[in-house]
């Protein structure tokens, strides 16, 4: 059985148990990150109540990290803005956000050297990286709590982005030997390359 980014279930079916060192071994592999980063946020539904998915991403789409909160506001902003200086060891160039008033005021504080672009059609890089979640969140019939979904959509924030390469920029040919490096990669991480094929 195939999912919508061509992952066997198989090949995914230790994912539950070791997410989140999967994750952090995928990203020790990637490369440097952008000086580039887009910032968003998406609310989710955890038992019934609205809370706040902070996402970041580089130019390439790649996931910086993300924070779930209950809040949207200057604290929430710099929150995250600290948390992700403190995740990636960086700094980034340029910041791009949407028109929420709350990043400018964090940003001012946390990071006032970094340039901030504050435009919404600028930010569809991080708005598009929401969708995988929200696939997620259907098939899940959503969160039952903020630290199940914090532990969650971090480690899955990790490993979707490794399967889903910017397909659009790619030949077929190209594209094929990529997702072959990824699922080598990715049998090295899960250790399902040291087992025995099966019959």
């Amino acid at each position: 059985m195939e999912g919508t980014a061509g992952v066997s279930t198989e090949r995914l079916a230790g994912a539950s148990a070791g997410g989140q060192s999967y994750a952090n071994a995928l990203r020790r592999r990637r490369v440097q990150l952008g000086d580039k980063w887009h910032l968003d946020k998406v609310f989710i539904k955890i038992n019934g109540e609205r809370k706040y998915l902070w996402r970041a991403v580089d130019a390439d789409g790649t996931v910086l990290d993300i924070l779930v909160q209950n809040r949207r506001d200057k604290s929430a902003a710099r929150r995250f803005f600290r948390r992700l200086l403190k995740t990636t060891c960086s700094v980034p160039r340029v910041i791009v956000t949407d028109k929420l008033r709350s990043y400018g005021a964090a940003h001012r504080e946390v990071m006032p050297s970094v340039e901030h672009r504050s435009h919404k059609g600028l930010n569809n890089r991080a708005e598009n990286s929401h969708q995988p979640t929200r696939q997620r969140e259907r098939a899940m019939k959503g969160f039952r709590s903020v630290g199940g979904a914090q532990r969650f959509l971090a480690a899955f924030s990790g490993i979707s982005p490794h399967f889903r390469p910017r397909r659009h920029l790619m030949t077929a040919a190209h594209y094929r030997a990529e997702m072959t490096t990824r699922f080598a990669i990715w049998d090295q991480i899960t250790g399902v390359a040291g087992l025995p094929a099966a019959a």
